[in-house]
């Protein structure tokens, strides 16, 4: 444990960068080394800033097995364990070994194109599938190999338990204890009329299935995938295909960490 790297990153607003430094000097003067540049040898990442700052970090180091801890400076703070003033604590308890990790699926997207192209996206929280340029998606959905329905409005959400309380909470989804495996599909304004049926309540799925979306283009044929809110604009997909992959995320957590008192602390 003594002279263990730790990687810090910060979002670049000031408080952050000024939590970063007091943050920086206390490990270091706890006998860790302090390093700003990730690789294999690091034993633990933090991440200081919102739930955003969290994603994006995760996103930019490829979802590494490392574990990873926030410091709260942002917002909501859902992923965040640490606030500001628990920075002592913390040191205390990790040097102890006093500390739990909470292991999180991720989703994968694969976007293979009518030119025989494909691509790969990464989410934690979610992955959603939009008609590009504000247009309506015309979404034929399977689950597995059953065809589901030819969805119409602006999209689909697919999410983890670790992402339902983030935007499939804001689209009237089901919050789902992280505990439990499951996929969520949730739908994002669908159109129900005299003319389209699609389905309005989120349907849940066991971890072995997938989801799989062919887009049917009525104007301009882009569709927009968007991998925790980090957008992907395509031209031509033949189908989406939606699981759980084989990467996780590791969250450090201390251990008076309940995921319904966190629910009850920042949503209800």
């Amino acid at each position: 444990m003594k002279g263990a790297k730790i990687c810090v990153f910060a979002k670049g607003d000031a408080a952050s960068a000024e939590i970063c430094g007091a943050f920086g000097t206390k490990l270091a003067n706890a006998g860790f080394t302090i390093v700003s540049d990730f690789d294999e040898t690091v034993e633990l990442i933090v991440c200081i800033g919102g739930d955003g700052s969290l994603l994006n970090t995760l996103a930019a180091l490829r979802f590494p097995n490392t574990p990873i801890i926030g410091v709260n400076t942002g917002h909501l703070g859902f992923f965040q364990e640490l606030q500001p003033g628990e920075l002592d604590e913390f040191i205390f308890r990790y040097k102890e070994k006093r500390y739990v990790i909470q292991e999180l699926k991720t989703l994968r997207a694969r976007i293979a194109s009518e030119d025989g192209g494909e691509d790969e996206l990464l989410g934690l929280n979610e992955i959603a599938i939009h008609g590009a340029h504000s247009h309506v998606a015309n979404l034929n959905i399977f689950i597995g190999d059953s065809f589901i329905e030819t969805f119409r409005g602006d999209g689909i959400l697919v999410s983890t338990p670790a992402g339902s309380t983030a935007y499939n909470y804001a689209l009237g989804g089901s919050i789902v204890d992280p505990r439990l495996d499951l996929l969520q599909i949730t739908p994002i304004a669908p159109i129900n009329n005299s003319a389209y049926r699609s389905f309005t309540s989120s349907v849940l799925l066991p971890p072995h299935l997938s989801v799989n979306v062919f887009p049917e283009f009525v104007r301009k044929p882009d569709i927009l995938v968007a991998a925790d809110g980090a957008e992907h604009t395509y031209t031509g997909v033949k189908r989406i295909h939606v699981a759980f992959s084989g990467e996780t995320v590791r969250l450090l957590r201390l251990p008076q960490y309940d995921f319904w008192n966190k629910v009850k602390q920042k949503l209800l």
